[in-house]
C-alpha cells in the first residue's frame, strides 16, 4: 500500500471526476429523451384516433357510393 504513485493517483482521480460529470450529463440527456418520448406517445395516439376517424368517414362515404 506504500507504493502508491501520487500523480498517478491524481490522475485517476481526475479522471473520476471527469467521468462523473460525463455520467451527469448523460442522465439530464436521458431525462430530456424520456420525456420527448412521452410526448410523442401522446401525439401518436392522437394522429390514429384522427386517422381512424377520417377511415371511418371514407368507408361510410364509400358505402354510400357503391350501394346505390
Amino acid at each position: 500500500m506504500a507504493n502508491i504513485d501520487p500523480i498517478e493517483y491524481g490522475k485517476l482521480v481526475h479522471a473520476v471526476e471527469n467521468l462523473e460529470s460525463k455520467v451527469n450529463t448523460m442522465e439530464v440527456d436521458i431525462k430530456k429523451l424520456v420525456a420527448m418520448a412521452e410526448r410523442s406517445k401522446g401525439s401518436l395516439w392522437a394522429i390514429m384516433g384522427a386517422a381512424s376517424v377520417f377511415g371511418g368517414f371514407v368507408t361510410w362515404m364509400v358505402d354510400l357510393v357503391f350501394r346505390k
